[in-house]
């Protein structure tokens, strides 16, 4: 249901007019920052801002808003609060304001390539389909791009661009089943009520194959961790495509088209792309021959009990704790090193929420002396998939999975 007038030519009033809107929203959006952070990597100073219905979190931009989630927020439980989950935003009027996503006016219209046309409001899609739970991370494809050297261009993000959630909605398939996919569908495509200011931005328009479409865990979520979406995640409805990045993770999705080819839009073919190799990556500062779209994530751990500089006291036992995940195979084994990776234990996994959230792991660390130790985690998945010792990299700093250092002080 997009607004008509953000649609075709834009005029100079209709440009000073779309200007004074999002700078009027974006005013709205936040209270002023109470304090600010520093990121450990260069000008890594961020303002904490509040926005309706979150905590204070890292800004990188206002306008659209990008909020980052502080680190220390993954320690508190392995599903992300709402009100701490980050946000990502590429359009200037990002989000849509709340006049145009209230429930009764809202819907999503299933069009293309279908026997049936169909739009559905959320009350609609609560109604005739069956409701479907699935407990997945979000994460941004360039989370950790802030770490990247040489350094690329895109957000400075630190490792607070991703989330875990309970997810609730209608599967995917069964509202396409509902459409009718007719034959010579070749990929789906989703768009969202978030708009650029003017028209010759590409809207934000992403694809999947038909059959990954299909596939049972992709759903339309309306809820998230119990509660409907918050406004800056999505409201009122959003795609959720578990083990991918999040930027097949559309947001305010209103329109779904099937289409008989490989779907060219800007930021299919030529943004959120990676090096069309085993690891994503190229030599530092090159530039890779070919490329393909992002898709699955890789392998991530993190220590999440402890932070850099920490200090503790020698011969006292320190429960360290952290998370792991990856693409949808599973995690079946975190090691942890305390001495920079020279030696490695196996640490004792926690409850399995199936393959595609964070799963956590413990174990004890009891430091014989003073010094500075270095604390690592490795995870590795069902598939052998683990992490390397080295961070890999490609121009658009995506797909960061290094392994991670914590450096703790023992007096």
């Amino acid at each position: 249901m997009h607004s008509e007038w953000w649609k075709g030519d834009c005029t100079r009033r209709d440009f000073l007019r779309l200007g004074a809107l999002a700078a009027t929203a974006s005013a709205e959006w936040k209270t002023a920052a109470a304090e600010s952070i520093t990121l450990p990597f260069e000008n890594g100073q961020r303002p904490l801002v509040q926005y309706p219905q979150k905590r204070p979190l890292i800004q990188l931009t206002a306008r659209p808003p990008q909020l980052e989630t502080p680190f220390t927020v993954f320690a508190e439980s392995i599903l992300t609060p709402n009100d701490a989950f980050f946000v990502r935003y590429h359009l200037t009027l990002s989000p849509p304001p709340p006049g145009i996503l209230k429930p009764e006016a809202f819907r999503v219209a299933i069009k293309g390539l279908v026997e049936r046309p169909l739009k559905f409001s959320v009350a609609g899609l609560k109604q005739q389909f069956e409701p479907f739970e699935i407990i997945a991370v979000n994460q941004c494809s360039g989370n950790g791009r802030g770490f990247s050297n040489p350094r690329v261009p895109g957000g400075q993000l630190a490792n607070g661009a991703m989330g875990n959630a309970r997810w609730k909605g209608a599967r995917l398939r069964d509202v396409l089943t509902k459409a009718g996919i007719a034959a010579g569908a070749k990929q789906v495509t989703f768009n969202g009520l978030d708009q650029p200011l003017v028209p010759q931005t590409p809207d934000f328009v992403k694809a999947l194959e038909v059959d990954h479409a299909l596939s049972p865990e992709v759903l339309l979520a309306y809820e998230m961790n119990g509660d409907p979406l918050p406004w800056l995640n999505g409201y009122p409805l959003r795609l959720v495509v578990p083990g991918y990045y999040g930027t097949y993770w559309v947001k305010h999705v209103n329109e779904i088209t099937v289409v008989d080819k490989v779907f060219d839009g800007f930021w299919m073919s030529t943004a959120y792309r990676i090096p069309d190799n085993a690891c994503a990556c190229v030599a530092a500062g090159t530039t890779p021959n070919k490329t393909i779209p992002i898709g699955r994530y890789n392998v991530r751990s993190f220590i999440t009990s402890v932070a850099e500089g920490q200090k503790l006291k020698s011969g006292f036992e320190t429960i360290i704790k952290g998370i792991a995940f990856d693409g949808g195979y599973g995690i079946t084994e975190v090691l942890f090193s305390d001495d920079g990776g020279e030696r490695w234990r196996a640490a004792e996994l926690g409850k399995d929420l199936r393959n595609y959230s964070f799963r956590e792991w413990v174990i004890s660390f009891k430091p014989p002396k003073a010094g500075t130790y270095q604390l690592k985690s490795k995870a590795t998945n069902r598939i052998g998939q683990s992490q390397p010792n080295e961070p890999l990299w490609n121009p658009a700093g995506y797909m960061r999975n290094v392994i991670e250092t914590v450096r703790v002080e023992v007096s």
